[in-house]
């Protein structure tokens, strides 16, 4: 099974920033370390990566018309900061992995999703209810 890992920064430390520097040398060395790891570890994709969420554009069409905004659809804090790739066996080698992403300890959260084709599924379980229904008419 795929599944799609959500990176939500959260109030994790960004490189360059003034919570950056607050972090040991060592610390920020094992942060890049440890991304480093889960980039070289066996059935990973990594994403390709983010801008940071207030360079973002946020598009949305109302009645027609498209409206652009300046800056994430979600605030800042909540932004995704980044996303990877994981083929594993199970739901729990996928949580393993995640509770090993730097931003799921220093203040962020990863979203685990399953990469599925829902929408084939509902609509075959809706073509298969429609039938029942009319073979029953």
């Amino acid at each position: 099974m795929k599944y799609v890992m959500l990176i939500y920064q959260g109030t994790t430390p960004l490189p360059g920033s003034d919570a950056w520097e607050t972090l040991s040398e060592d610390d920020q060395k094992a942060v890049y370390a440890d991304y480093a790891a889960l980039n070289q570890t066996p059935g990973v994709t990594p994403g390709l990566p983010l801008g940071l969420p207030e360079n973002a554009t946020t598009v949305r069409v109302e009645k027609g018309e498209t409206l652009t905004t300046d800056g994430p659809f979600v605030t800042s804090k909540e932004a995704l900061g980044g996303f990877f790739v994981f083929e594993a066996d199970d739901l729990d080698a996928a949580i393993e992995l995640a509770s090993r992403v730097p931003a799921a300890r220093l203040g962020g959260a990863i979203e685990i999703r399953p990469s599925e084709t829902y929408w084939q599924r509902r609509s075959s379980e809706l073509s298969a209810t429609s039938g029942a229904a009319s073979s029953r008419a």
